[in-house]
């Protein structure tokens, strides 16, 4: 599946092909389909790098899902790492986010999965650059959907990088088509798909001096 990283605020493509980064500090796509909003706990300062699994998440925001092994709490709302002051600052340990589907401006033939983070997600508009939520609610409120649209995604400059999003224009009909045609294509929906590959604990302690330990 190929992936559109931003970590350290930079847009890179990651593909079978290895890692493209894009020059801009913007992309020009059309979002072809995505997921609700999602929670995830980590142990720990979580970071773009880590490997780790996440403890318990949920793909409703409301109750963790069915295979979490570690619930925090019957329904996330009660949960303690839903409070504001359990993370690093008044941040919550239990973070939103968000999987769209896109394909870039120039190459439609390819879809890209984009994990929207909280600080991507959330945020009063400046100068027309809007959060995703405002974004989905401001074409909502123009009787527009974002599949008919390119929608250019740039980082908004501050402490925390974060995405801002913004229409450029109105698709023209060979690309609405093919945009039509990808978004319930088998790709775009892993892309949108909430895969997590729970923590695993191996069922052995010490053995002949060898510690076996939690994989992932």
């Amino acid at each position: 599946m190929n992936r559109l990283s931003i970590r350290d605020g930079i847009f890179r493509k990651l593909t079978g092909k290895g890692e493209i980064i894009v020059d801009n500090n913007y992309i020009d796509v059309i979002i072809v389909n995505a997921a609700g909003l999602s929670r995830m706990y980590y142990e720990g300062e979580y970071t773009s790098s880590s490997a780790s699994a996440p403890v318990c998440w949920s793909s409703d925001t409301r109750v963790p899902d069915p295979n979490v092994a570690d619930k925090q709490s019957a329904r996330c709302f009660d949960c303690v790492q839903n409070v504001k002051g359990s993370a690093q600052g008044n941040a919550r340990a239990c973070k939103f986010s968000q999987r769209i589907a896109i394909v870039f401006e120039d190459e439609l033939q390819n879809v890209y999965q984009l994990q929207l983070p909280a600080t991507a997600l959330f945020g009063d508009a400046k100068r027309g650059w809007q959060s995703m939520q405002n974004y989905a609610k401001h074409l909502a409120k123009h009787d527009t959907q974002a599949t008919t649209v390119v929608t250019r995604i740039t980082f908004e400059e501050s402490y925390v990088p974060r995405l801002r999003f913004r229409p450029m224009r109105v698709l023209k009909t060979t690309e609405s088509s093919r945009v039509a045609e990808l978004e319930n294509d088998p790709s775009t929906l892993q892309a949108i798909a909430l895969d997590v590959k729970p923590k695993v604990t191996v069922p052995f302690v010490e053995t002949d001096g060898f510690v076996f330990d939690e994989f992932n």
